[in-house]
């Protein structure tokens, strides 16, 4: 069974950082694509960022491009979200996600993953 917990996430000023982890386990990690995704109260989960199975190749949501940064360690069985430049409409939990098939780009929809964690809540006040 597979299990992402996430961890990092707080109250932060705005234009501050924040690095969100992901642990995953119960399956070969560096075949997937994982991504992070958010959401705010009220609002649809929305995509944020997301990698290759190698993390040679990284895309991003353009409200984040530029501030953010996707990355991931396959020795430890994790992937990254650098967080900078933080804004007040970053506010959300924030998910992290793996793609649902082996060497496939499970893409920016929500169910092209089928394995999340449970989230963790990222504040940024004005």
């Amino acid at each position: 069974q597979v299990q992402l917990v996430e961890s990092g996430g707080g109250l932060v000023q705005a234009g501050g950082s924040l690095r969100l982890s992901c642990a995953a386990s119960g399956r070969t990690f560096s075949n997937y694509y994982m991504g992070w995704f958010r959401q705010a109260p009220g609002k649809e989960r929305e995509f944020v960022a997301r990698l290759t199975w190698s993390g040679v190749r990284t895309y991003y949501a353009d409200s984040v491009k530029g501030r953010f940064t996707i990355s991931r360690d396959n020795a430890k069985n994790t992937v990254y979200l650098q967080m900078n430049t933080l804004k007040a409409e970053d506010t959300a939990v924030y998910y992290c996600a793996e793609g649902s098939n082996s060497y496939s780009d499970p893409g920016r929809d929500p169910g092209g993953y089928n394995y999340w964690g449970q989230g963790t809540q990222v504040t940024v006040s004005s």
